[in-house]
């Protein structure tokens, strides 16, 4: 069943549509499901604007991570985030691999140069977590270097901390079957296919060794300073508002909660990481 046009000439408003497609078995899930979403972001993003003003205000520095798998909605999520925000004060970070020159530096120093200065967030397309997962997956380090490695990441994030710097890191959490869909998508979608990559495609080749490397890190750089926070992405729009709620849940800014809506996120999407919980993208 479909809309006629004699069910629209009845319609005055939003609720007779509702109304109609109740009584005439019509399927409208998901269309009041997307027209939800699109009220609660943009409600989220005008609570957005006010954090920035007000971080800008306190001359604060604010970077936030996202990690996760290929296809996860990293990408999707910060555009979102950013939608609306001032580019004088924010800005996203997705650094391409290092050059010779860099690979010769401290690991971490192209990632200083980058972080937020005061007044600003930044918002990181994957960041230097790439030495904990993707590059020990990919043989792009040796394991002398992964092992300095995570043996100075909480230090550097500690450092950090203490200068006042906040960090949030998201790890976006999707299934084998879900990264897959997403995936062939890409593949047939000539918009979307710059986003394939070869490291993509050994991303189900490899799924167990990234999983290992995952643990390992969540394990070792998981601290009370700076801790990991699990979104689960399977639905991609619940993922984007939940993670927003869980930053502007992190401040009390002027005029916070303005717009009415819940900045408190769903337990059961979003949480700190612990042992035992489980994820879906183990």
């Amino acid at each position: 069943m479909r809309f006629e046009s004699e069910h629209l000439s009845q319609a005055k408003n939003r609720d007779d549509l509702i109304k109609i497609a109740e009584e005439n078995n019509i399927p409208i899930d998901k269309t009041l499901y997307k027209l939800k979403y699109e009220a609660e972001l943009r409600e989220l993003q005008s609570e957005f604007v006010n954090l920035q003003k007000w971080i800008a205000e306190k001359k604060m520095r604010v970077a936030i991570i996202f990690e996760g798998r290929d296809a996860a909605g990293k990408g999707g999520s910060i555009k979102r985030f950013k939608e609306h925000l001032n580019p004088r004060t924010s800005r996203v970070v997705a650094l391409t691999k290092p050059t010779e020159v860099e690979k010769g530096q401290w690991y971490f120093r192209r990632y200083i140069k980058v972080l937020p200065n005061p007044g600003e967030i930044v918002f990181f397309d994957r960041s230097w977590y790439n030495r904990a997962v993707v590059e020990p997956v990919m043989d792009f380090c040796s394991k002398k270097q992964y092992e300095k490695f995570m043996t100075q990441v909480p230090e550097f994030e500690h450092l950090l901390y203490e200068d006042n710097l906040k960090i949030i890191k998201f790890w976006f959490s999707i299934s084998k079957e879900e990264q897959k869909k997403r995936f062939d998508a890409r593949l047939s979608n000539p918009l979307k296919r710059w986003k394939f990559s070869p490291v993509d495609m050994k991303g189900q080749e490899f799924w167990d060794d990234y999983t290992h490397y995952k643990e390992q890190m969540f394990s070792r750089t998981h601290t009370n300073f700076s801790p990991w926070i699990i979104v689960k992405t399977n639905d991609k729009k619940e993922a984007r508002l939940e993670s927003m709620r869980y930053v502007l849940s992190q401040f009390n800014y002027k005029d916070k909660g303005v717009s009415k809506i819940s900045l408190l996120p769903d337990p059961n999407i979003i949480m700190r990481y612990h042992r035992s919980v489980i994820q879906i993208d183990i």
